[in-house]
């Protein structure tokens, strides 16, 4: 577990990777983004995507899982204030992905004297190191003591 005074500014965090498969992609689309082009591979090589691609939402949702599995345990859990969420390029069938973290900013909540206010910087790249999605969050992160 880590506290706000364990974090410094440009400390990174590397998760593991995780191997992306046809089938999940379509699983989660049918619950909660049922689209063409995340349901049927032949339907989305007609679209924007030219094949099949995961949800925007699942990238997201794969992401939050490599995060949690990983080394960076903020004291309090992975509470965010908000951010910035950008999809730069379609997760694929076969994509192998992994996440990086860094922190960005650090600073002292005024409101909540025993927590501090984390930015940080989440990479989700594919296995060409090609970035397929940014976040930019906030965390609010535990103080010692």
């Amino acid at each position: 577990m880590l506290y706000f005074e364990d974090f410094a500014v440009g400390h990174k965090f590397v998760t593991a990777s995780r191997r992306v498969d046809a089938a999940e992609i379509v699983e989660f689309a049918k619950k909660y983004d049922p689209q063409p082009f995340h349901l049927d591979a032949e339907a989305a090589r007609t679209s924007l995507f030219g094949g099949l691609a995961a949800s925007g939402w699942h990238s997201a949702a794969m992401t939050m899982r490599l995060i949690v599995d990983s080394e960076f345990r903020p004291a309090g859990g992975i509470i965010g204030g908000g951010g910035e969420l950008q999809w730069l390029k379609p997760v694929r069938p076969g994509d192998e992905l992994h996440v990086e973290s860094e922190i960005v900013e650090l600073r002292g909540s005024r409101s909540r004297p025993l927590q501090g206010l984390v930015k940080v910087r989440i990479t989700t790249l594919n296995q060409h190191g090609e970035a397929v999605q940014t976040f930019t969050p906030t965390l609010l992160v535990q103080r010692r003591g």
